[in-house]
C-alpha cells in the first residue's frame, strides 16, 4: 500500500528575533484508520491566461467524500512576479490569496459534495501559471 507524506520545514534567522527552525511531518491516511492514500489527480500545471477570470480546480462533483472520506489539496502560485496573485474560494468563501512562489496544502473534506476548488486572477494579470493535486481517499 502507498505511503504518502507531507513534511513543512519553517526557518528563518530573525523572524523571533531569534534563529526560527520548526519541522513537521504528517502520513497522509483515510479517514480513521492507517491506510495511507494512494490515489492522486496527478499534478497538474495551469496558465490562467485572461485577467479577472474565475477557473475551478477541483469540481465536488468528481470528488464527494461523505462523512468517512479524507483528502488533501496543495495548490502553487509558480509565479516569478512578486505582485501577481491568485485569490483561492472554496464555495463562495475567499480563504486567501497566493502571491509569486507561495502555497497552500489543506485538508479537502467534501461531505455534501458541494465544495469546489476555485481560483481567480485580478483584471490586468495575465498568464499566471499554477500547479494544484489533490491527493484523496477512493
Amino acid at each position: 500500500m502507498a505511503t504518502t507524506t507531507a513534511t513543512l520545514t519553517l526557518s528563518s534567522a530573525d523572524l523571533t528575533g531569534d534563529v526560527l527552525s520548526l519541522s513537521a511531518a504528517s502520513t497522509l491516511t483515510e479517514a480513521g484508520n492507517l491506510t495511507g492514500l494512494d490515489q492522486t489527480t496527478g499534478v497538474s500545471k495551469k496558465v490562467l491566461a485572461a485577467a479577472s477570470t474565475t477557473t475551478t480546480l477541483i469540481d465536488a462533483d468528481d470528488y464527494p467524500s461523505g462523512p468517512a472520506k479524507n483528502h488533501r489539496f496543495f495548490l502553487r502560485n509558480a509565479s516569478t512576479t512578486a505582485s501577481e496573485y491568485i485569490t483561492v474560494t472554496v464555495d463562495a468563501q475567499a480563504i486567501g490569496r497566493l502571491y509569486a512562489g507561495d502555497f497552500l496544502f489543506m485538508p479537502y473534506h467534501n461531505e455534501d459534495g458541494t465544495h469546489d476548488i476555485k481560483v481567480t486572477t485580478p483584471s490586468g494579470q495575465t498568464n499566471t501559471p499554477i500547479e494544484f493535486i489533490l491527493i484523496h481517499q477512493s
